[in-house]
């Protein structure tokens, strides 16, 4: 299941460095050397990278998972927050190109149950009070203690891993964030902690347009929760009523990796979110009123019925003014060709391209010869590494090494990154949403966010590819504070920074 990797400008230089998480040894569950570190990699501005983990002091410790970024200080610069089998931990960005582990003090180590600290998988940061400050959500796996699992075989009598029904299910947690650099596990109170399942990832947006952020939460073997944020103060399960807890033939899914966000470009957020083989990966589009609509079919998605998908993110990657899928993929064991010689463990990752009228088609195969290559990928995060306003790709790869795919498209098309700088709202702005109308009068709708995919995190930037067009008409952004701000006549093919005014 290992591992996650995250974007992360932790230098502050504009140019998104790379975080990548690793697991431990086995039984101690401990980074016994330095080939189970944690990996910092600075981005060099010129398609190199330099480790600088040991100076940075970011190794981590015990059994890594995934990975979440956010300032949760609104000190102007993103801390590291680790979902780990073993104690979860947090970094507070020293700003100096150095962090401190400030777990102890934040109060983050991890939920218990039945005694134990439970299994954390990944993490999200969401202003959900929206006071201006992060708060931490952290996705909880299942029941597990090492070497003791119970015994699992395969039809010839060879052990392997067991199906997930062969452990408890857990609840996720939620932290909030107190403001001075402690946090309170709030998970009762909001009534979190009331929902049981096996949590993979945790991805935000406002699906109903109330200004606070809701989270859904891909669960495997387990129904999917969507909590809907009730003003800031507690939150109502309502996965099975809104349409996306379970398959539209009411089977529950082996979901991983999640997305959270609009793809048909009508201004409500959708979710999509990757299963294994024989399930299809569920693209559900909001239909407003609360509701959800299973469009896996008629989108034309059937072909991930015979995939595995793990991360997985919704970026324009032709910057053509709509939204593309990307999924990591791989096979859950490696030795599943026992059972079905057909299926294959390592697989090639997939993208689908927005054909703009509701469907989607199976571009991987002319997408380069690189990405043809089989593997078992894991997590994936998204950004412009290169400042060049292309969405490139970084995925992890079990026991190998990351891949970092490089955006290479060649469409003529404009485009626009834009990073937020919050004042009343948080610091990096995530929450806000934003709605722009380019001069052939198309609309494009998106929310700030870091919480992408299985494990992962990406850049907080917000990418919207632009056509033919040179110029954006109008750019609204709504901020988490309520504050609404309006730019007009924006020029195209730039970084733009917008900081939030005072009211």
């Amino acid at each position: 299941m290992v591992a996650g990797v995250a974007l992360i400008d932790y230098d502050g230089d504009g140019w998104p460095d790379i975080y990548l998480v690793n697991g431990a040894a086995i039984p101690s569950l401990q980074k016994e050397s330095p080939a189970y570190w944690n990996r910092l990699y600075r981005n060099n501005h010129d398609g190199t990278f330099t480790d600088v983990t040991e100076r940075a002091g970011v190794a981590g410790a015990g059994y890594g998972m995934g990975v979440a970024v956010g300032d949760c200080d609104n000190d102007g610069k993103p801390d590291i927050f680790l979902a780990n089998v073993t104690g979860n931990q947090l970094f507070h960005n020293n700003g100096d190109g150095t962090f401190t582990d400030v777990t102890a003090k934040a109060g983050v180590s991890g939920g218990e149950m039945s005694g134990k600290k439970m299994w954390s998988v990944g993490a999200g940061w969401f202003d959900y009070n929206n006071d201006g400050l992060l708060d931490l959500f952290v996705v909880n796996y299942c029941g597990w203690e090492v070497n003791k699992d119970p015994v699992c075989l395969l039809k010839d009598g060879v052990r392997a891993y067991c199906h997930p029904k062969n452990y408890s299910s857990l609840h996720n947690t939620l932290y909030r964030n107190n403001g001075d650099g402690t946090f309170t596990d709030v998970s009762q109170e909001t009534g979190i902690a009331a929902h049981m399942g096996k949590g993979m990832s945790v991805s935000f947006a406002d699906y109903d347009g109330d200004g606070f952020l809701d989270a859904f939460v891909a669960n495997d073997t387990t129904p999917a929760f969507l909590f809907h944020n009730l003003h800031g103060k507690k939150f109502e399960e309502v996965g099975a009523a809104a349409g996306v807890a379970y398959s539209p033939e009411g089977f529950t899914l082996s979901g991983m990796g999640s997305d959270f966000r609009d793809v048909n470009n009508d201004g409500l957020p959708d979710v999509w979110y990757t299963a294994v083989e024989h399930q299809m990966f569920p693209l559900l589009v909001n239909a407003g009123g609360g509701v959800f609509d299973d469009a896996t079919h008629k989108s034309g998605l059937q072909s991930t019925n015979e995939m595995s998908g793990w991360g997985n993110g919704i970026f324009d990657f032709d910057n053509d003014e709509w939204k593309d899928l990307f999924v990591a993929r791989a096979n859950v064991l490696d030795n599943v060709s026992v059972l079905t010689p057909s299926r294959k463990y390592p697989e090639p990752n997939s993208v689908f391209r927005n054909l703009g009228n509701g469907k989607f088609a199976d571009v991987a195969s002319t997408a380069g010869p690189d990405l043809q290559l089989t593997a078992p990928h894991r997590g994936v995060a998204f950004g412009d590494l290169f400042n060049d306003g292309h969405i490139d790709a970084v995925v992890t790869v079990l026991n190998g090494p990351v891949k970092l795919l490089r955006n290479i498209s060649e469409t003529g098309n404009h485009w626009i990154l834009l990073k937020l700088v919050g004042a009343k709202s948080n610091r990096m702005g995530i929450g806000a949403q934003i709605h722009i109308t380019s001069d052939d009068g198309r609309q494009q709708w998106d929310e700030v966010t870091t919480a992408v995919g299985y494990a992962s995190s990406s850049d907080s930037r917000v990418h919207f590819g632009l056509g033919a067009n040179k110029r954006i008409k109008d750019l609204e952004v709504r901020w988490p504070s309520g504050i609404h701000q309006v730019l007009h006549d924006v020029a195209a093919d730039q970084i733009l920074t917008i900081e939030e005014p005072q009211h």
